[in-house]
């Protein structure tokens, strides 16, 4: 692996640190905020698991965003994942937990339109469904939960400090799953659009054998883990105490229903079985974390009544939602002119 191939390779990197710092967050955001759980200790949970996930499962997400735009040049997959990286990092720094997802299907766009290759509006459009499709999952997924746990804690005679105890130990666990869900989902936002350009030959690792693509999918979940320990805080904080004042118990369960969303939208197994016996399936795309953690914690307050919602902060998240994907595909298309008429490079073939 040469100097210059390293170099593209970097903006992969970056976009895994700025996932790591804005949607790893959202796993343990509301654990943070509810102080049931230190950071140091969820920012190890995370980035172990999201590690496992990505290189043992990412494969099926990947392929679903590829079918959206094959970037099959290295300096233009460095420019759509650069450009990506670049806008959420900004959408981070105001403390919006928006979404990569939607930040690197709009590079892909900007791509797109900058290489001449045709958009596939059908995959645009089921991946466009799932920004609506996953918030609402998660808040469906949230709310039977909460009436079903506090309905068991109404009618259990569980002294308060063992409920205190299971619950911080439930977080950790749903956190875990939820990284687990996260890497294996969301990889492909990271090292997706290298996967054709970036060839990577495999490799044996303690006896066993890893294909290239996994190998490029263990440096991104390294990029995340780097964004979770550096800048993640703040996101944490956003999520877990401004947006709806949380329990330890209901941040357990926003993390458990984003974690069973992105499980399902990742899960290539589920989505064969289901295909095969000729039902509906959820595609394998890419979803994005903070929309299911949103979903899910306003899936809580509704569930509440609809009271102690932070209607502006609110307001302000989805405005960061449909902002970020149009950003990205204008600053993408920018950067591979700026790219190819400046640097001299080849951004497509």
């Amino acid at each position: 692996m040469g100097l210059e191939a390293l170099i593209f390779l970097s903006s992969g990197l970056f976009m895994g640190w700025s996932l790591g710092a804005n949607d790893a967050a959202n796993i343990f955001g509301t654990a943070v905020g509810t102080r049931m759980v230190r950071f140091r200790t969820a920012a190890c949970v995370i980035s172990i698991f999201v590690l496992l996930g990505a290189v043992f499962g990412g494969i099926g997400t990947t392929e679903g965003l590829g079918a959206l735009g094959t970037v099959n040049a290295l300096p233009g997959s460095f420019v759509v994942s650069f450009a990506a990286g670049f806008t959420v990092m900004w959408m981070t720094r105001f403390g919006l937990p928006v979404s990569t997802t939607q930040a690197i299907v709009g590079s892909i766009v900007g791509w797109n339109l900058y290489s001449g290759n045709p958009t596939d509006m059908s995959v645009l459009s089921r991946i466009a469904l799932t920004w609506v499709a996953g918030p609402l999952l998660a808040a469906l997924c949230a709310v039977p939960l909460y009436l079903i746990i506090r309905r068991v804690i109404e009618h259990t005679s569980i002294h308060l400090i063992w409920i205190d105890r299971y619950t911080r130990i439930a977080l950790v666990v749903a956190g875990a799953f939820g990284a687990y869900s996260l890497g294996k989902n969301n990889i492909a936002n990271v090292m997706g659009v290298f996967v054709s350009s970036f060839p990577v030959e495999g490799t044996y690792l303690f006896g066993i054998w890893i294909p290239g693509f996994q190998l490029l999918f263990l440096l991104g979940g390294i990029a995340i883990a780097a964004g979770v320990f550096t800048f993640s805080k703040r996101v944490m904080m956003t999520v877990g105490k401004e947006l709806f004042e949380l329990s330890p118990i209901t941040a357990f369960i926003v993390i458990l229903s984003t974690a069973l969303v992105l499980f399902l939208f990742a899960s290539q197994g589920l989505h064969d079985w289901l295909v095969q016996r000729g039902l509906p399936a959820l595609p394998l795309v890419p979803v994005s974390q903070s929309q299911g953690c949103v979903g899910a914690v306003l899936g809580i307050s509704l569930a509440k009544g609809g009271r102690n919602i932070n209607i502006r902060l609110l307001r302000n998240i989805v405005v960061g939602w449909a902002a970020t994907p149009a950003a990205a595909a204008v600053l993408s298309f920018i950067l591979l002119f700026f790219m190819e008429h400046i640097f001299l490079q080849q951004v497509y073939y």
